[in-house]
């Protein structure tokens, strides 16, 4: 049994939601410090792509992205090379970036770093599963690539994260 901690390539859908929904920090400071302590282990990682997707929007969770411990991924030739390896792979893949709305730019590159670093996926999506649907998730490429992926409440269970509640 290997004795090396996995390490998690967060999605950006999988800090939004957290911080729009259901872990705002107005009520869940303590998810947000644990985030940082992750990041601080080098447990946790971002893709530079999705640093970019979530700071281009000037509010809250940019600054505290920007504030945080989360390291930031840079693009190098390791990464560029696992990228081609996934559109080489299987032609669908290039359905997961919507060209038309400029949307999910950052998920091959998440997918690229994961398989870089040996990382598991944490992502919000859900795999697509229909026949006529003409796009493709991350988890669907995921798994074409024997990547692990989980959701950011399997990240939680996984890493064995518990939230104290407390009453001012």
């Amino acid at each position: 049994m290997s004795t090396t901690a996995k390490t998690y390539c967060l999605d950006a859908n999988v800090l939004i939601q957290a911080w729009q929904k259901y872990y705002s920090p107005k009520f869940c400071p303590s998810y947000w410090e644990i985030l940082n302590d992750l990041g601080s282990q080098g447990r946790i990682f971002i893709a530079e792509e999705v640093f970019n997707e979530i700071t281009r929007t000037e509010d809250d969770l940019c600054e505290w992205l920007k504030a945080s411990k989360i390291p930031v991924r840079k693009i190098d030739g390791n990464v560029t090379k696992c990228l081609q390896d996934i559109y080489a792979k299987d032609p669908t893949h290039k359905t997961l970036v919507d060209n038309t709305k400029a949307r999910s730019l950052a998920d091959p590159w998440v997918i690229a770093h994961a398989i870089s670093e040996g990382a598991i996926v944490v992502t919000k999506e859900e795999k697509v599963t229909a026949l006529n649907s003409n796009r493709i998730k991350i988890p669907n490429v995921c798994d074409n690539m024997g990547v692990t992926w989980i959701n950011d409440f399997e990240f939680i269970s996984a890493l064995n994260i518990q939230f104290a509640c407390t009453r001012p």
